[in-house]
């Protein structure tokens, strides 16, 4: 019997609790590494409506948990055993809290009575979350249980979204409650911006010459994206996106286009020039952050508005209005104002030009396979609502640089730049969208710190298309390498298997591309097959990075 289909009057153990009021919140997936601290919660799940996604690692766990909650609307669960399970999971949960995106990881805990003795895997869970999640809770009333995961999801959803971490003492899990009964999940606030608010910023946009709208968090929606580009192109304003949120708004429309681009890593020279001669900044879900302003250096002295909910965490520099606001509430009233704008006639049209010549591929040159020109082959061969998913790394440049977004929630990437994040959310991605298209770019390095989780695609009937982009090198840090210490590199050096070999022990397809004329047959071979597919594309070790220009 489902844990939420138990008679409120019946005894009910905390752990069964637990899932019955995750069921309540409608959460789909459970992503996890099993342990014996947590065997009660795991004993509900056994014929619950929640599919119970094990992972090969509690890294992978984390990661596909975070695609979750970037893909949909509600937070990513992910749940793993004490002190070395904790251990492994932490990045998701700091990748989740800088990014801003909603997880609940749950954390099985040592007995009660054993905590303070140095017991088998104690940690101290508030010492270790405490600084990198929105909130650190503790089941140490069975009683609470319910209300406990409905205060973790309201928390991870509410404001700026985050993690949140919930530590499950194994003992504790298996008290009963009489009666115990889930409790009403607490609808998401959507806040929107005053009326005053909202003519203070109609006078600053109407004023501007060059203003600017940077777009870049969570809560992005195919409708709020494609209006507030819309509305920017009407009234002759650019829009960029922050650092890896390119899927907030789409990249091209009918009838003319507000997109220019990004900044942060791999953008354009000419747009992080434009964040300087702007002269209103308009940031909309995200802040004025390090990466984005190039070290907190660029687009600090113009007249700046920021609109995003909650508080403005991570901005720096000027700020002459916080509009607090969800972004498509704020996106889609945006929308509706008619102003009367002062903006230069070429201020919009000369930075669409820019970027159509900055994200046409051109090639690279170099032996082996030009990554240009597979960028050209995606570009026509990937379907309009596909996802892109990718870690961190010199590999991530390109799909960054050159393949469009036109569908919200069409791309997983970290923030935060942890490697490792690509194959994880490929994997939940499929399942979360089994009917989309789902290519994830990797770079050798990357792959191989989560590449295991193909073991989890096979399992669970996840298909999707991996690049591995073979340079045998930390190619980032190479790079740095030959920028300080030229002729000494050191530590960055790589080895590799055979990947595509390696898919196909899993079950998977593989295929070794060594040309770059086979690679458009060999991505249509690997969407054929149908399952979770490797193409391992050697690169010239030499090529760190797209060609700059034409």
């Amino acid at each position: 019997m489902s844990s939420s289909t138990l008679a409120p009057e019946r005894a009910v153990s905390a752990g069964h609790l637990i899932v019955a009021q995750l069921e309540a919140a409608a959460i789909p997936r459970v992503y996890g590494v099993p342990g014996e601290s947590y065997l009660d919660v795991l004993d509900g799940l056994h014929e619950s409506s929640i599919t119970t996604v094990v992972t090969r690692h509690e890294g992978g766990a984390g990661f596909m948990a975070l695609a979750e909650g970037r893909l949909t609307g509600l937070p990513g669960i992910a749940m793993v055993t004490r002190g070395p399970g904790a251990a492994n999971a932490f990045i998701a949960v700091h990748t989740a809290y800088q990014d801003a995106t909603p997880l609940i990881l749950f954390v099985g805990l040592i007995p009660v009575a054993d905590r303070g003795r140095e017991s088998f895997q104690e940690f101290d869970i508030t010492s270790w979350f405490g600084s990198t999640a929105k909130k650190v809770l503790v089941l140490d009333d069975a009683a609470s249980a319910a209300s406990m995961v409905e205060d973790a999801i309201h928390t991870a959803m509410s404001g700026r979204m985050g993690p949140v971490v919930i530590g499950l003492p194994e003992d504790v899990l298996t008290h009963m409650v009489p009666g115990g009964a889930t409790v009403p999940m607490r609808a998401r606030a959507l806040s929107g911006p005053t009326s005053t608010a909202f003519a203070e910023l109609g006078d600053k946009l109407s004023e501007a010459k060059k203003p600017l709208i940077i777009v870049g968090g969570e809560g992005w929606t195919q409708d709020c994206g494609t209006a507030l580009v819309s509305w920017a192109a009407s009234h002759g304003v650019p829009v960029v996106s922050d650092f890896r949120a390119y899927d907030a708004v789409p990249h091209a429309l009918p009838g003319g286009n507000s997109y220019v681009g990004s900044l942060g890593y791999a953008r354009s020279d000419a747009n992080a020039q434009r964040l300087d001669e702007a002269d209103l900044l308009l940031f909309i879900g995200c802040p004025r952050a390090d990466v984005l302003s190039d070290g907190f250096t660029r687009g600090l002295t113009a007249e700046t508005v920021v609109a995003m909910p909650g508080d403005t965490l991570g901005h720096f520099g000027r700020i002459d209005q916080h509009i607090v606001a969800d972004v498509s509430t704020f996106a889609n009233e945006l929308a509706e104002l008619d102003l009367k704008m002062a903006v230069l006639p070429e201020w919009l049209k000369r930075a669409r030009d820019e970027y159509e010549a900055y994200s046409t591929p051109h090639l690279d040159g170099g032996s082996h396979v030009d990554m240009s020109a597979c960028m050209t082959v995606l570009r026509e061969e990937l379907k309009a609502d596909a996802i892109i998913t990718y870690g961190a790394g010199n590999h991530a440049l390109w799909p960054a640089r050159y393949l469009q977004h036109t569908a919200a929630q069409s791309l997983v990437a970290p923030r935060n730049g942890a490697m490792g994040v690509g194959i994880p959310a490929a994997v939940a991605a499929s399942m979360v969208y089994p009917n989309r298209q789902v290519v994830s770019v990797a770079g050798d390095g990357c792959f191989m710190m989560n590449g295991q989780e193909i073991a989890t695609a096979i399992a669970y009937g996840a298909k999707f298309v991996v690049i591995v982009v073979d340079n045998q090198c930390f190619a980032t840090i190479r790079e740095h390498q030959e920028n300080h210490y030229p002729g000494r590199p050191s530590g960055t050096g790589l080895v590799n298997p055979d990947f595509s070999a390696l898919a196909r022990s899993y079950g998977g397809y593989g295929e070794r591309v060594e040309r770059t004329e086979d690679f458009r047959d060999a991505f249509q071979r690997a969407v054929q097959s149908e399952l979770p597919a490797i193409l391992h594309v050697l690169q010239d070790p030499l090529t760190r990075s797209p060609k700059t220009s034409d």
